[in-house]
């Protein structure tokens, strides 16, 4: 299926490519008050449609919560989703852009940025939002987030890359990781011999997400040897805490990389209402203390 519609009066195009939807699922072409093509996911719409020239999806509640709250998921849409359907189902709407093969690097925030202005301006949502990032989707979110603190609500983030060098560590042990490190290299415009004087890491880019007093939360498995924690989350609380920022980490004992998420979802998704809800209300700056 390939199909492009112009909206007069728009500055978006809609675009369907490659989501593979069943055309059984596929309700309607402009379902009135969000772009796109309509469809179900998990028993609420979906749109698909693009912003910026990249695929992009929108899943609404049945009824919105006060403030339109929403969750972005930077990566791996539609795994382990229990925190989006519980969000779901207490009036979050759940957004994704597809900006896979570019790591969270500056073009990546570019799109990020205008699919925020999408999502806030035109259709309403809340103005700051909660960012969650899977594994290498921590440097998604993180990214994004050090560019646009004041953007952000909170992050959940789960088994996540904290630091590029981690990776390179790795890249003989398998040949996925390998070919990660390779891409991340390439889509920074990057060779081997700069990593060393490199400082965009998530773990180096804290400081402006503590001055905005944004809450952190990462699920990790402590027999993680993918993504260790010692290399990653650890680093990263440590410094946060040392800055005086809020973060909070769930240990999920004898765990590795995966599963993700938590079978019960309630801790994180208490976490995620919390400072969603707190921070729409314009409340300021909260947990600046060291023993946060």
């Amino acid at each position: 299926m390939n199909r492009f519609v112009a909206r007069r009066g728009r500055r978006w195009s809609l675009l369907f490519l490659g989501f593979a939807l069943p055309a059984a699922v596929v309700i309607a072409a402009d379902p009135g008050p969000f772009p796109g093509v309509r469809s179900q996911w998990n028993g609420y719409d979906r749109y698909d449609f693009a912003c910026d020239g990249r695929k992009c999806i929108l899943v609404t509640p049945k009824k919105a919560a006060p403030g339109k709250p929403w969750i972005w998921r930077a990566r791996f849409f539609g795994h382990e989703p229990q925190v989006d359907l519980t969000l779901l189902a207490r009036g979050f709407h759940l957004a994704y852009m597809d900006v896979v093969e570019m790591y969270g690097n500056p073009a990546a925030v570019a799109h990020w940025n205008a699919f925020y202005q999408e999502l806030t301006t035109r259709q309403g949502l809340a103005r700051r939002v909660a960012l969650e990032g899977m594994s290498r989707g921590g440097l998604y979110i993180y990214n994004w987030a050090a560019a646009n603190p004041e953007k952000v609500a909170c992050i959940y983030a789960d088994a996540p890359v904290c630091d590029i060098h981690s990776w390179a560590k790795r890249k003989d042990q398998s040949p996925a990781t390998a070919r990660f490190f390779a891409d991340w290299l390439k889509s920074y415009g990057l060779t081997e011999d700069q990593l060393a004087d490199y400082r965009g890491n998530p773990i180096d880019r804290l400081e402006p997400l503590s001055r905005a007093g944004v809450p952190l939360l990462h699920v990790v498995g402590d027999a993680d040897d993918v993504v260790p924690v010692a290399e990653n989350t650890a680093i990263l609380e440590t410094r946060y805490r040392k800055l005086g920022g809020h973060i909070e980490v769930i240990h999920k004992p004898e765990v590795g990389h995966h599963p993700h998420s938590l079978t019960d979802p309630t801790p994180i998704v208490d976490f995620i209402v919390r400072y969603a809800e707190v921070r729409e209300k314009g409340a300021g700056l909260f947990f600046r203390t060291k023993e946060s």
